[in-house]
């Protein structure tokens, strides 16, 4: 799409109460967006359509966490630490940007986040990259990690730190013991969640492409991976376009065209859980308005892959000839459970029962407290638990007359005999294991610009030029406009009960008796409402309306008695308008 379009598509966003910056009156704030009756109505109906796929169909859980948390909820995680984007400050008009940003914007280089900050500085240097404000020349400013994360306190007085959620999943992890007992500890469940998440972008741009606030909708895959595999047959046959690893890093790289079964059979997709998710979100992605022509994964580098991710693939939209993340879907391992189990006290596993009881040996310590705590003092019961583990670990360590530990880096040597070392056989039923994590997770407010985008459309209808959004019925905030030829003699009185009648049928309805009845339908097409029912006099006379089609502007006499039942039909696509029973009217 021109930059042109994008830019009549912002306006109409605005015009038609779609979306638009906040806070306007005081003059705005960058990153902060307002979705209006219009852009609210379209998210939630989006938001309905990702849980009914994601979270109803695949039978998993929904909870609603805060969106405020403390911070050693971000410790473990490693937020704290390692949640950054690349920030450079120009010298002259103290504006900060985005690094990765200036070079993917001034350069070839596609995906410039992967890059070491050292080689960014680098490449600022080499290209002799500007302010984008002043244009002052960047070269030789320092580029410098930047924390994304949003502080705050809780509480009065003597408060404790905290922070916005960066994201919906340590919403779930944190939650995982009660979680667990909720889906009577049987694995594989899934924990699904739409909210708030909130990231204090360097530069926001791109209208609501990149905000600093912003709605998730994120489901976490919680499985045992020696057991759980995912029923590849329910899409081995979804077409996909992949973008692997290989063809990026290939000068003539192209697109993959394939299907989610050959991918898995080549090795493109390495995990079975990954490539099921890829195809359910291909289909589900069609379903609410993504063109598939500008749509494909696309694999992460080894450089922007998470640390705890073991593979990764986003998908992505193309928008103004550009390629922007809709959604990651990560292999996440065992990373979050374990640091959450490490930094609480919690018991973040679940037991997996044997088929059978097996007898194995098991090395076992219980350490003389009368001899450690005179010892070691403060750190008697550290020394005990460093024993414990090391039996588990390497029961070699306790073949000498003493055994040396490792407790925050300080080494302790303790006599065997006051271990009580011992290696017995026992008879276990089962195991604890920690789950692993498979992660689809999808940005909203991104996804509903992308539908807004793939929906544009301009032609001409009766010599005059015509903008209108091809909404999908099932998304579109507007199901059905109505509109009265004129609002006199009965007409407008009959325009209101029937739009009464088909709210009250569960239809979305916009009543219009303003102005010429071409105007009010250019309205409709704007806003994206699919169809549009027009009271006339032939109503009082012989109970049939005005039926409109958005697309292709035809229209039909339909009974009223039958009006409801049809529109929801056509709404929930088990209707075509060309099957519609009713008599065509002049186009026009």
């Amino acid at each position: 799409m021109s930059e042109s379009t994008a830019e009549k598509l912002v306006e109409l966003a605005k015009r038609r109460g779609y979306f638009f910056p906040s806070a306007g009156a005081y003059g705005g704030v960058a990153g902060f967006y307002t979705f209006g009756p219009q852009g609210a109505a379209l998210k939630q109906n989006v938001e309905d359509a990702w849980r009914e796929r994601f979270a109803v169909r695949e039978g998993h859980q929904e909870i609603d966490a805060p969106t405020v948390m403390p911070e050693p909820v971000f410790e473990a995680s490693g937020h704290l630490d390692g949640f950054d984007d690349m920030l450079v400050e120009c010298a002259d008009c103290g504006e900060s940007h985005r690094a990765d940003h200036l070079i993917e914007d001034n350069t070839a280089i596609e995906e410039a986040e992967s890059i070491a900050i050292e080689e960014v500085e680098d490449l600022i240097d080499e290209h002799q990259l500007v302010c984008p404000s002043c244009g002052a020349d960047l070269s030789g400013e320092p580029v410098d990690d930047f924390n994304l994360m949003f502080g705050t306190n809780i509480g009065p007085g003597d408060s404790s730190p905290g922070y916005l959620r960066p994201e919906t999943a340590q919403g779930i992890f944190v939650e995982f013991p009660l979680l667990k007992e909720y889906a009577r500890n049987q694995l594989p469940f899934g924990v699904t969640q739409i909210g708030k998440a909130y990231r204090n972008e360097i530069s926001p741009r791109k209208s609501v492409i990149r905000t600093r606030e912003f709605t998730q909708a994120e489901l976490e895959l919680f499985v045992d991976p020696e057991e759980n595999d995912p029923d590849l047959s329910r899409v081995e046959d979804v077409e996909v376009r992949l973008y692997p690893i290989g063809e990026q890093e290939d000068e003539d790289g192209e697109l993959i065209e394939t299907t989610i079964g050959e991918a898995v059979d080549d090795g493109t997709l390495a995990s079975p859980w990954i490539a099921y998710y890829l195809g359910v979100a291909q289909e589900w992605y069609e379903r609410v308005g993504v063109d598939a022509d500008r749509f494909r994964f696309r694999q992460h580098l080894a450089g922007e892959r998470a640390h705890y991710a073991s593979d990764c693939w986003d998908a992505e939209a193309e928008l103004d000839e550009d390629w922007i993340e809709l959604a990651g879907f990560a292999y996440r391992g065992d990373y979050d459970l374990s640091k959450h189990a490490e930094h609480s006290d919690e018991d973040f596993t679940i037991f997996k029962q044997y088929d059978e009881p097996v007898t194995v040996e098991r090395a076992t310590v219980d350490p003389d407290m009368s001899y450690l705590g005179p010892e070691f003092g403060g750190q008697a019961q550290a020394v005990a638990d460093a024993l414990a583990d090391l039996a588990e670990e390497d029961r070699s360590a306790f073949e000498g007359e003493d055994v040396t530990v490792d407790v925050d880096g300080e080494e302790y040597t303790v006599p065997v005999e006051k271990t009580d070392f011992s290696v017995d056989e026992v008879t276990e039923s089962g195991e604890h294991i920690t789950p692993h994590v498979v992660e689809p997770s999808f940005g909203v407010d991104r996804l509903l610009y992308t539908i807004l985008d793939h929906a544009y459309a301009e032609d001409e209808v009766g010599g005059e030029e015509r903008t209108y959004l091809s909404l999908d019925a099932e998304v579109a905030p507007t199901t059905v406009g109505v509109f009265p030829l004129m609002d006199k003699e009965g007409l407008g009185e009959r325009a209101r009960d029937l739009a009464a009648e088909l709210r009250a049928a569960g239809l979305s309805v916009n009543y219009d008796d303003s102005g010429a009845i071409g105007r009010r339908y250019r309205r409709q097409d704007e806003i994206g409402t699919p169809f549009c029912v027009t009271v006339d006099y032939e109503t009082l006379e012989d109970g049939t309306v005005t039926v409109r089609e958005r697309d292709s502007t035809e229209q039909l006499r339909v009974p009223v008695d039958d009006l409801d039942e049809t529109l929801t039909a056509l709404s929930e696509g088990d209707l075509a308008f060309a099957d519609v029973d009713g008599e065509p009217v002049e186009e026009e």
